[in-house]
């Protein structure tokens, strides 16, 4: 189970009118081996002249119409004119500016092309601005070297080897200075794309003793990762038990006994059967029984079974004396039971009756293979949260208020998180009329950040809210609108 990843990788180095560049060809070579270890799709090309530059464009077009996320990389020559940014091909006319554009690719058109595809991420690294010997016949100023600064559309970061009108470093080895700083930290684990350009700009600046310095502009209005570390797989479990509509109870086997007193939907019955779930029994239950035992003690938590509220809370310690491989099954069932339905499909609405209680047991380290396990299982759906559930990535939210009638009162306007507001209407009965403000809960700080945690899906201690217009003591009283959310649309 993966994202929809596709990359068009392009390294030009065997130019006909000028002398050939060492290290393009490789690095595309090596951005491509990478690219399509983390899961991408990959369009490769070498030496290309402005033909097929261009096919290999609108291939990647047609690509792109089918992928979450869309990567371009070019090493080679890059060149400014007027303003605007091309990539040199290899028979690119350097015999003037005119030729020069009309025989090379413009950066505005794959920015445009990627764009309109509409991928939830794009991403475009250039290691495209070595000293470019078509501008000296052209007797330019100093001005006009390297490369223009673009404009990002939304959700879409542009890398450069080096700053606005600098030129980078062909480079020594086997790939440019660049593109070496990159591979270094592509395949990080679990590491944002603007950290790891951070990362990439550190490496390279001491690479080059300061003389080249990376740079990036973006428009990304959420997380992206090049890898994320996945501890096991879905197929741990048969269809019958991911689809546990299908799962057929034995009465013979005591943890079958157990599905179907949590199954009844009756606190009576419910009850006993968490309290006959001893370690004991579960030891000895096959790794799909007790993942279907698990996702029916969540149903019954959200159910008010106080002995299931009770063992999901307390399973750091209730679940001790289970086999760690048994241990894993149960919890592995209780967080898919939250966000897929019997049928073994992704939920319209997530189930989040016991999210709290839930997600607080990420906190144990013992206990993070089953979240590994959930990511993975959610991660072809990533676009629908704000962050993977599962794993220990922290979200960040400014929280905008203003103060009401007392000091201590204080009104949300706005959440933000990832360069937009995330606050929005979700039920229209509670639209206010022209002049109105609109109804509003009244909650404890406590409440208030338990409450936009579980609409955005994050675990309360991987949420940080941060408060742009007051100072937090705990004690505010917080007055949220009615029928807003800040769950992702």
């Amino acid at each position: 189970m993966s994202r929809r990843l596709s990359a068009l990788v392009i390294g030009n180095a065997a130019y006909e009118t000028v002398a050939e560049l060492k290290n393009p060809a490789n690095d595309a070579e090596d951005v491509a081996e990478q690219l399509e270890a983390s899961g991408f799709s990959v369009i490769q090309e070498a030496d290309c002249n402005h033909a097929e530059m261009d096919r290999a464009l609108r291939r990647f077009k047609r690509e792109l119409d089918k992928s979450d996320v869309g990567l371009f990389f070019f090493a080679g020559h890059g060149m400014q004119i007027e303003g605007e940014n091309y990539l040199a091909a290899v028979d690119t006319d350097a015999s003037d500016e005119v030729e020069a554009k009309h025989s090379s690719l413009s950066l505005n058109r794959v920015i445009e092309v990627m764009e309109k595809a509409k991928c939830a991420t794009s991403i475009i690294i250039l290691d495209a601005c070595r000293d470019n010997p078509f501008e000296r016949a052209w007797r330019r100023a100093i001005e006009a070297r390297g490369l223009a600064p673009v404009y990002a559309p939304k959700g879409t970061l542009i890398a450069f080897a080096t700053s606005p009108g600098q030129t980078a470093d062909d480079g020594r080895g086997r790939n440019g200075a660049y593109t070496e700083a990159l591979l270094q930290h592509l395949a990080t684990p679990d590491c944002s794309i603007e950290t790891m350009f951070k990362r990439v700009r550190n490496s390279l600046s001491a690479a080059t003793k300061g003389r080249q310095i990376s740079w990036e502009h973006t428009s990304l209005a959420g997380e992206f990762y090049f890898n994320l570390s996945l501890g096991t797989r879905i197929d741990l479990y048969s269809e019958t038990a991911l689809s546990d509509r299908l799962f057929v109870v034995d009465e013979a086997k005591a943890t079958h006994r157990v599905i179907q007193g949590l199954r009844s939907l009756t606190w009576p019955r419910q009850n006993p059967a968490v309290a006959d779930f001893t370690s004991t029994l579960a030891n000895r239950g096959s790794l799909d029984a007790l993942f279907v035992v698990g996702r029916n003690l969540y149903q019954a938590a959200c159910g008010n079974s106080h002995a299931a509220q009770a063992y999901l809370s307390d399973f750091a310690s209730s679940g001790s004396g289970l086999k760690p491989e048994k241990r894993k099954a149960v919890l592995d069932g209780m967080l898919f039971e939250v966000f897929f339905d019997a049928n073994g499909q992704l939920r319209k609405s997530f189930k989040l009756g016991q999210f709290k209680e839930l997600f607080a047991l990420q906190r144990h380290k013992d206990l993070q293979p089953s979240f590994d396990f959930l990511a993975e299982c959610l991660l072809p759906q990533a676009r629908q949260f704000y962050s993977v559930p599962g794993k220990r990535q922290e979200v960040s939210v400014d929280v905008l208020t203003k103060q009401g009638a007392k000091a201590d009162h204080q009104i949300v306007l706005s959440l933000h998180c990832g360069g937009e507001s995330v606050l929005w209407l979700e039920d229209d009965d509670y639209l206010p009329e022209a002049g109105e403000a609109p109804m509003r809960q009244r909650l404890t700080m406590e409440e208030f950040e338990a409450l936009v945690a579980e609409q955005m899906v994050v675990a309360p201690q991987l949420l940080k809210l941060n408060y742009q217009s007051f100072k937090k003591s705990g004690r505010e009283q917080i007055h949220f609108p009615r029928g807003w959310t800040a769950r992702k649309r």
